[in-house]
């Protein structure tokens, strides 16, 4: 009978990569097109908040570029626009939002990641901070973690020329992820279905699939830990002391249609989460402290995957 299961659970899974493929592809070229169309939007900051959800391409959009969600940074993104020499942000008005931020440069519109700015990674105190780029198309994404009360987004200069101006920003602006799981459907569901499976079966298939499809946008300085949670099995996180001083490790765990159910910081060596009611995943971010002076080499071990408790332990 477990088989009969697991080989329906596979042909559902396998129509489920298809479809978000398939809706991957189609939504893609409908926002290029809606980029290209309200040029507006692309030369301003556009903050995810309940009021960009609003629209009824956005919450599609993200459903497939990045699923994922991202409870913990206050999330913005910028173009697309064209760079012929170099890109340049205001370092001061990132540094005084957010005690750790990360700038990404994407090209356009395939949204490979080009390079990225981290905060622990640049001269503070300078104003500004350019990149070079080859000629082209691109887009930015930014995130701000651990933020202050006062929020302010960056100035951005394209070939120093100024291309949007310091955008201020509520602070109460992620407030909506408390009601997203309301948005589930069948439709999201539908998309990402297969990801439980994938998971479930990732020793036989290749990690790099996995991560790639967990992952669709991954963001570089950052160490990513994840797997499966089945219903009614709890979840034990052991973290070394060091891991706990210099890293800023951020929690969040999602339904199989991948909104978020549960989500916190974790500040101590020791984190247990109640077993949730219906098959899930779980996904670790962890960054370095600013200012901790080392760079993420981590290992991680996860046990007891089909007992009552999984237990992760990070070193």
């Amino acid at each position: 009978m477990k088989n009969i299961y697991l080989f329906f659970e596979i042909i559902l899974a396998c129509l489920s990569f298809i479809f978000y493929k398939v809706t991957k592809f189609i939504i893609g070229g409908l926002f290029i097109v809606y980029l290209a169309i309200n040029k507006k939007q692309a030369s301003k900051w556009r903050v995810l908040s309940e009021k960009t959800l609003r629209s009824p391409l956005i919450l599609p959009v993200l459903m497939t570029k990045g699923p994922r969600w991202n409870t913990h940074a206050i999330i913005s993104t910028l173009g697309a626009f064209k760079v012929e020499q170099e890109i340049a942000i205001d370092l001061e008005s990132a540094n005084n939002s957010a005690a750790s931020w990360i700038a990404v440069v994407y090209s356009f519109p395939s949204y490979k990641t080009i390079t990225s700015i981290e905060s622990n990674k640049i001269n503070s105190n300078c104003k500004w901070h350019s990149i070079k780029l080859p000629s082209g198309r691109y887009s930015l994404g930014l995130r701000y973690y651990n933020r202050r009360d006062n929020i302010v987004l960056p100035a951005v200069k394209i070939d120093n020329k100024e291309f949007v101006a310091n955008t201020s920003v509520p602070s109460d602006v992620n407030d909506f992820y408390h009601d997203l799981i309301q948005a589930k459907n069948w439709f999201y569901l539908s998309l990402h279905y297969y990801i439980f499976t994938i998971l479930k079966l990732r020793k036989y298939l290749p990690e790099s699939f996995v991560r790639r499809e967990y992952l669709p946008v991954g963001a570089p300085d950052t160490t990513f830990i994840y797997n499966y949670l089945k219903n009614n099995q709890a979840l034990e996180i052991n973290l070394a002391p060091e891991v706990i001083h210099n890293c800023n490790i951020y929690f969040n765990l999602y339904d199989r249609s991948s909104l978020p159910l549960n989500w916190c910081q974790i500040d101590t060596s020791q984190y247990k989460l109640a077993a949730p009611q219906n098959n899930g995943y779980y996904l670790l971010r962890i960054r370095p402290k600013p200012l901790s002076g080392k760079s993420l080499s981590l290992n991680w071990q996860i046990e007891d995957e089909n007992q009552d408790i999984q237990k992760l332990t990070i070193q």
